[in-house]
């Protein structure tokens, strides 16, 4: 290969276009090159930065659904047991009503079956006075005989 002044002269051109390059080109080029990965790794670092804080985040709503879904089941036990408690007052409630109703009924009975008794001792009596006036045929004064009407009533 002949080395001539073409040659030379391209060498000299090329050099001095890499020079002009190097002193004016690749500065700005490389300080944006150098801009853009600051701001590439910026971005990451927010990106890492901001999943971290939405783990976080994602924790602590866990664990205040967990502290919601707790306080839920505490209040529906407390509604449950005051349920309970307010049934079981009703109930007793309910049976000393129906035992005092049955009670009220008893002491109605008996008032009721001790004025019969007694009204029915006393037609007994009015019979008895009545049949032994028919047998004796003579009229009793119930008025003057009337201890003798009281022992025949208490003996019936």
């Amino acid at each position: 290969m002949n080395i001539n002044a073409t040659l030379i002269g391209e060498l000299i051109a090329f050099t001095v276009f890499v020079l002009f390059c190097m002193k004016y080109v690749w500065p700005p080029l490389n300080g944006a090159i150098e801009a853009r990965q600051k701001k590439i790794e910026d971005g990451l670092a927010a990106t890492d930065k901001a999943e971290k804080e939405l783990e976080r985040v994602r924790l602590e709503a866990a664990e205040q659904l967990k502290e919601a879904k707790s306080q839920a089941a505490d209040i529906i036990e407390q509604a449950k047991k005051r349920a309970a408690l307010i049934v079981d007052e009703e109930t007793t409630r309910g049976q000393q009503e129906r035992e005092k109703i049955i009670a009220q009924g008893h002491s109605e009975i008996e008032s009721e079956r001790s004025r019969v008794t007694e009204d029915l001792r006393k037609q007994v009596a009015i019979l008895a006075v009545t049949g032994a006036e028919k047998i004796l045929e003579r009229e009793i004064n119930q008025a003057a005989h009337s201890d003798i009407v009281e022992k025949l009533v208490a003996e019936l």
